[in-house]
């Protein structure tokens, strides 16, 4: 019996340690290999790299309307409790301000931070993992030209076990590859540039597709509408029903303005999307649309009009 007990105790022992060692955080870049890159920032190119990735939308201080001020805090409730996104202005000690340009590459690319610890992907760089080192370093210098703000947010507040946050190396190697987006060459580059906005910096897809019981995108479900995070309403189908009948010209308009085909207004979330989405040039949003209507119908469609 002892011997059976102590087989299991290795064995219980022997576990945990693979699960430590393959959990381990996994950044993108070390230092060297980002200077090789030899990469500069342009500032005015990183802000339109901000608004396409909706950074205010999550990390604008809560309470007052200035979008670039940065400092963090607004609650995002999920059936895994609330996270509270940080400080990202340029204060050096509440902000990113001291973080090296690969410390926020690595952040934005991998998930990781300076640390080495894990980011939880409420922080959608499961979209994000698909920008260009380019797009991250204009990014990066339009960061630093942004006003410092102190204080930092509150300290995220999860169930158990999901307050583990080295298990999230495990849901890592499950659900995100860490690899990028190669552009499809049989396809224009207009195309590619809004397949680019929509997977990548856009992240439509981290409220727009279904996810599973840890939290993962269904793939096979891509943009198919899902039920929003806080569990209040959901986020549209773009593959089927009366996004169908949407032309690209509709779905333009209704990126530029927030009014619909119909005369209805995108509501929710989506008052931010399109805030955002506005500051970009208009060809942006015209890429996205002949993205998005290229992609092959899902489910059924919506029902025949009389």
């Amino acid at each position: 019996m002892k011997r059976v007990v102590l087989i299991l105790a290795l064995l219980v022992v022997a576990g945990a340690a693979l699960a430590w060692v393959l959990s381990a955080p996994k950044p993108r870049y070390t230092e060297a290999e980002w200077q090789v890159l030899g990469l500069a920032g342009d500032a005015g190119a990183g802000r339109l790299v901000f608004f396409a990735g909706g950074c205010e939308s999550c990390h604008k201080s809560p309470g007052q309307d200035d979008p670039l001020r940065l400092g963090g805090g607004l609650e995002l409730k999920t059936p895994f409790g609330s996270f509270y996104p940080p400080n990202i202005s340029s204060d050096p000690a509440d902000g990113i301000g001291s973080w090296r340009p690969v410390d926020i590459a690595n952040a934005v690319l991998s998930g990781v931070s300076p640390g080495g610890s894990h980011l939880y992907p409420a922080f959608p760089y499961s979209s994000y993992q698909r920008m260009t080192p380019q797009d991250v370093v204009d990014l990066i210098a339009f960061l630093r030209t942004l006003p410092a703000v102190p204080g930092r947010a509150p300290a995220n507040d999860l169930a158990f076990p999901f307050s583990i946050r080295r298990a999230v190396g495990l849901w890592k190697l499950l659900y995100f590859d860490n690899a990028g987006l190669r552009p499809d060459p049989g396809q224009s580059a207009q195309w590619n540039r809004g397949r680019y906005l929509v997977e990548g910096p856009g992240h439509c897809g981290e409220c727009h597709t279904p996810r599973g019981l840890l939290g993962e995108m269904d793939e096979t479900r891509a943009l198919a509408g899902a039920p929003l995070p806080d569990g209040h309403g959901k986020s549209p189908s773009l593959r089927s029903g009366g996004f169908l009948d949407w032309t690209t010209a509709d779905i333009v308009e209704a990126l530029t303005s927030g009014f619909t085909p119909v005369g209805d207004v995108l509501g929710a979330g989506m008052t931010a999307v399109v805030r955002n989405l506005a500051e970009l040039p208009e060809s942006d949003r015209q890429a996205i649309a002949v993205y998005l209507k290229s992609l092959p119908p899902l489910g059924p469609p919506a029902p025949a009009k009389p």
